[in-house]
């Protein structure tokens, strides 16, 4: 069976949970922004977490389907009609040869997941059927999707049972979003004045922002003499304080290295809300500590555990 895209919406690229193993030779992670969303929108299609789905910027896909299919869509509210008819997002539906999906504008959020049974099925480079961007390889021929394109899809040897995941467990995405950090590794790169300024100030969301990171803009972070540290690794959420003091918070698609002090990480459970954060928004940062942040970890990872209970079947 293959997908067809009529519109991919403002930016459409093929993701899954990313490629591991070789920052060392400077290839990024890549993957999914928002695991949370990308996670739930591959078990309510009977997908393992890992499966290929399409992560969809700010305007929702539009598509055909060349043959049967289950198919789920999560992450920010959106429009979206199948055959002119209204759709619910976090739960699976059942799509014919024929049927047409077509997606608006996200109300709130920028970021949306398709996931069909069987997952999209595009070669695996190192590891991962994530498209690096920078590299031009992996994905769908190593770039954004476009209008005409036609995605094969896996094969799956029976049609999951359509699932819903519970209202009270959907994600709320505000324009105002708080994120827990840990300081550190070079927090002593900036003075206790200018960290006192990052854990109390407001940051806006730049339009300068994309899948590598996001840029803020706000209250200037005084450093101790300069930004420049000697390159050294960069993890997802890792917040970087450049020359002009105006942070960068890292995401999927960054560099494997870099040469700005990072004075703070944002935990892992917190990474979907930076996921969905649009330009405009207002960011604020919250120190905890790293037990804390290891309870919160674990409160995260428990939840997928229980998808089985939180997405029950519904009849369609």
């Amino acid at each position: 069976m293959e997908i067809k895209i009529i519109d991919p919406g403002m930016k459409a690229f093929v993701e899954d949970l990313g490629r591991y193993g070789y920052q060392r030779y400077g290839v990024s992670v890549s993957g999914v922004v928002d695991e949370f969303a990308s996670r739930v929108a591959n078990f309510l299609t009977g997908n393992p977490p890992e499966a290929a789905v399409i992560e969809i910027t700010l305007k929702g896909i539009s598509l055909e389907f060349t043959g049967d299919a289950v198919f789920a869509i999560t992450g920010s509210p959106c429009p979206y009609t199948l055959n002119g008819k209204p759709l619910e997002l976090w739960q699976s539906h059942h799509a014919k040869a024929g049927d047409q999906l077509a997606g608006s504008f996200m109300t709130e959020g920028l970021r949306n997941y398709f996931s069909v049974a069987g997952g999209i099925d595009v070669p695996v480079i190192m590891g991962s059927r994530s498209t690096n961007l920078r590299g031009k390889f992996g994905g769908f021929a190593g770039r954004e999707l476009q209008k005409g394109d036609a995605l094969k899809t896996g094969t799956v040897a029976a049609a999951p049972p359509l699932r819903a995941l519970e209202a009270g467990h959907i994600p709320h995405y505000t324009a105002d979003v708080d994120v827990r950090v840990i300081p550190g590794p070079q927090d002593d790169a900036v003075t206790e004045a200018g960290m006192k300024t990052f854990l109390s100030s407001p940051y806006k969301v730049s339009y300068d922002s994309d899948r590598m990171g996001i840029r803020l803009a706000g209250e200037k972070i005084e450093h101790v003499k300069a930004a420049d540290i000697i390159s050294d690794g960069i993890a997802f959420g890792s917040v970087q304080a450049p020359g002009d003091g105006q942070p960068i918070v890292m995401l999927a698609e960054r560099q494997t290295t870099g040469g700005y002090c990072k004075i703070a990480t944002v935990i892992t459970a917190d990474r979907s809300r930076l996921a969905q954060a649009r330009p405009k928004c207002v960011l604020r940062f919250h120190k905890i500590s790293l037990e804390e942040s290891l309870e919160a970890l674990k409160e995260y990872r428990s939840f997928f555990n229980k998808l089985d209970e939180y997405c029950p079947p519904i009849q369609g």
